[in-house]
């Protein structure tokens, strides 16, 4: 088995259950858990395993450490992975959570159908134009700093008080759209600088709105409580906090790190520099994240706003046909309540590259779809499927509610940008009857299909686990990249 030999000692639990045990890495605390195939094994980088086993040691760690069949190396926690701390013992890290606070993704559904969009490149331009793309990119809605004050601590519900939207669209966001923890006193002024332009903007790298069809429903029931149906046009929509949520995360690392000495915290690898959840600095970032996260469902909120405005005046459909199914962060850390050891416990778990999946009944789900779970947005590569999920029992049980958040990195963005040409890419996928739209060759090449893992591998790994359970599979038909 080719996953056998990233580190000595880790042991295949099951057909997609790896484990790496404590030892592996000095002062481990719990073992190291991961899920991944054999064909996704030879992807895996020694050193995203590595990280797994680093985030095991730190302190008040609940159970495991974990990571999805998507994991690849990263800042601190690999990318894909998840922990769940202790709020007496435990610590929060910035490097649970990543630079782009709340990345995430939401979907929304409209009555089209594929004869409306397909080759409509005038729809994929329009888009283009009334959505800012790319790095640096500035808004053409009006955000003052008053406005953004009422992002950072309202989240996705200023935006719709403010017009970008309707009060159904926060039943389908997680947490509301909005965490209650934002603390904008804890955000620098330069990052809230940097946040005043950007609201309303995609942003770069592998953010990206896109314009799909749903192509195959694997789950009937599922797919008609989430409003899904065969050949309908959808648009997901890719981002996060932008600059305001990348300078958080800078200003809280240099913080923190002087914390782990301060708090006398053994770490393998000081990109996991930490505090302890209930500490002054712990506390501080926490409420700068969350105001980040607030900041990110806003901005998603204005993006899905400006999309229906421009559906709305090309193909004369109402604004209220366009329901948003539903809207996860993939890069948060959150106070939930889970079953540990036989008992309930409020912890804080971090997903670094992984999405939520509550199941049936968990909390925090509207209530019409209470009896199916949450739904789970998984997103291709640009010319690959993306797909469409519900959240398991299983996964309370055995990931504190987390499934996968995407196919994964397999190629660097210099590699990408060297091997690949943005014009090859754009041509490539014309030839399948996707439309690509990109502020440059350089962002188009760095997000090729070719640089991600195959998603519906690591879709199939989470199905087959039961993490998340499939239910309804999309295909690209126009692109925006960031």
């Amino acid at each position: 088995m080719v996953i056998l030999h990233v580190l000595p000692g880790i042991k295949q639990i099951n057909t997609y259950e790896w484990e790496v045990p404590v030892g592996t890495v000095a002062n481990m605390r719990v073992p190291g858990k991961f899920f991944l195939s054999e064909s996704l094994g030879k992807l895996l980088e020694p050193g995203a395993v590595q990280q797994l086993a680093n985030v095991a040691t730190m302190p008040g760690i609940i159970k495991n450490a974990l990571a999805m069949p998507d994991i690849h190396w990263g800042y601190g926690f690999p990318i894909g992975g998840v922990a769940a701390f202790d709020l007496t013992e435990g610590v929060i890290s910035p490097g649970g959570v990543g630079f782009d606070i709340n990345c995430g993704v939401r979907l929304l559904t409209t009555p089209l159908s594929k004869k409306d969009v397909s080759g409509r490149r005038d729809l994929i331009d329009q888009l283009y134009q009334a959505v800012p793309t790319g790095v640096g990119s500035k808004s053409t809605l009006r955000v003052d700093a008053r406005a953004l004050d009422g992002m950072m601590v309202k989240g996705a519900r200023w935006a719709v008080d403010n017009g970008y939207g309707i009060p159904r669209d926060l039943v389908r966001c997680e947490e509301g759209g909005s965490m209650k923890e934002a603390d904008t006193c804890a955000v620098s002024p330069k990052a809230k600088q940097r946040g005043v332009p950007q609201g309303g903007t995609l942003g770069s790298g592998n953010h990206f709105l896109e314009m799909q069809i749903v192509s195959e429903i694997f789950d009937d029931p599922a797919a008609k409580a989430f409003g899904l149906a065969n050949n309908q046009i959808c648009c997901m929509i890719h981002c996060g906090s932008r600059g305001l949520g990348h300078q958080v995360c800078t200003d809280h690392l240099k913080v923190l790190e002087g914390a782990t000495k301060r708090y006398q915290i053994k770490l393998p690898d000081r990109q996991l520099a930490c505090a302890p959840i209930s500490s002054p600095e712990g506390r501080a970032y926490f409420g700068a994240m969350a105001a980040s996260a607030n900041y990110a469902w806003a901005n998603r909120q204005m993006i899905t706003h400006t999309v229906r405005q421009v559906l709305a005046r090309m193909y004369r459909i109402e604004y209220e046909d366009m329901p948003l199914v539903y809207d996860v962060a993939h890069n948060v850390a959150k106070f939930e309540e889970h079953m540990v050891d036989g008992r309930r416990r409020k912890v804080c778990v971090h997903r670094k590259g992984a999405t939520r999946a509550f199941g049936p009944d968990a909390p925090d789900i509207p209530v019409e779809l209470a009896s199916i779970g949450q739904p789970v947005i998984i997103p291709g590569s640009m010319g690959t499927s993306s797909f469409v999920l519900r959240g398991t029992a299983i996964a309370m049980e055995r990931t504190f509610g987390s499934t996968c958040h995407g196919a994964g990195r397999v190629m660097s963005r210099t590699q990408a940008k060297k091997s690949l040409s943005g014009r090859e890419v754009v041509a490539n996928l014309a030839k399948k009857g996707i439309i690509v739209r990109g502020p440059s060759d350089a962002a188009i090449s760095d997000e090729a299909p070719e640089v991600y893992k195959p998603s519906d591998e690591v879709v199939r790994v989470v199905h087959e686990v039961g993490l998340s359970h499939r239910v309804a599979r999309l295909e690209p038909l126009g692109v925006i990249k960031g």
